[in-house]
């Protein structure tokens, strides 16, 4: 089977769900105009990557005006459900496509963020998310830690069985091992890392995983960000997030970019054969293991379909 994904690298419209949406949208017909199946987003698309925020915390302090800033940040963050899911659902059925879209999750009744990648389908609308189980370093002062319950998890779809997890997550050996387990033909890792070693993570997860790996992150420029906001970044600094988004093979080969520098929707041809193909010579959850060795379980906290 022959399926065709696409890969969004792209700025959302800072700290605004609405006009963030209506991009979304855009880049979404772009797609499918090209026939593409399933389409990828960046972590924190919705409502933006918070990069270079302090929401005004140092250690002790927290200041009025971050507080503010956290409540802006709150309200235009996607809840589940809401009617902002909804039209993404609708996007999903209106263009025939699967979305997996990075979002800054709400929890309405405790208050709580979640850095969240949702699964939506052309036909059954929303699937299930998975919420990142380690933010990294001072993210955690915005987003909790998620729940395993029903998020480590691969989908079963109609173009394969797809599945990842989000940024530094991919450096939890049993995080990914996890995913492994549940045998993902597509596996997904949209990120906000813009540094230059980590397309080699992407490939070295689909030689892993022998499965097709899609990195996603944003691209930023600094006019990209609300003049109230420019302060947060460094005084020279054009460019926020270079991107770095890339399809691979699971031998490990780049099918489309890593992109740099600029706005852009990489598209691949997945030919779900090689998979299988690539499994001749390793298979890391069959013939390349050593149960007599190692033992790997999972807390049962999540349902792994």
């Amino acid at each position: 089977m022959l399926v065709k994904v696409a890969v969004v690298q792209a700025s959302p419209v800072f700290f605004d769900i609405q006009q963030t949406l209506d991009k979304l949208e855009a880049c979404v017909a772009t797609s499918a105009e090209q026939g593409c199946q399933f389409i990828l987003f960046p972590e924190s698309f919705i409502p933006g990557y918070p990069r270079k925020f302090t929401f005004g915390a140092k250690v002790g302090i927290r200041t009025d005006a971050g507080r503010e800033l956290y409540l802006k940040y709150w309200q235009n963050s996607l809840q589940i459900p809401s009617s902002e899911l909804i039209r993404i659902e609708q996007i999903a059925r209106d263009y025939n496509v699967y979305l997996a879209v990075g979002v800054t999750e709400r929890d309405a009744l405790h208050g709580s963020l979640y850095c969240t990648l949702i699964y939506v389908s052309p036909t059954e609308g929303y699937l299930g998310k998975h919420q990142k189980i380690k933010p990294t370093g001072v993210e955690r002062l915005v987003w909790g830690e998620g729940s395993g319950k029903d998020s480590l998890r691969v989908f079963d779809t109609s173009l394969g069985r797809i599945g990842g997890l989000i940024c530094w997550e991919n450096y939890m050996p049993l995080a990914r091992m996890s995913i492994y387990q549940q045998f993902p033909h597509i596996y997904l890792a949209p990120t906000a890392d813009a540094r230059p070693t980590w397309p080699a993570t992407l490939q070295h997860i689909a030689c892993e995983g022998r499965c097709y790996v899609l990195g996603c992150n944003q691209f930023v420029e600094r006019s990209d960000y609300p003049a109230d906001y420019q302060p947060f970044l460094d005084e020279d600094e054009i460019v926020v997030s270079a991107g770095g988004s890339a399809i691979v093979s699971p031998q490990g080969e780049f099918l489309a970019g890593p992109l740099w520098d600029e706005e852009g929707i990489l598209i691949a041809e997945l030919d779900m054969d090689n998979v299988l193909k690539s499994k001749l010579d390793f298979d890391v959850v069959g013939h390349y293991t050593r149960p007599d060795l190692f033992a790997f379980n999972v807390s049962k906290v999540q349902d792994n379909g």
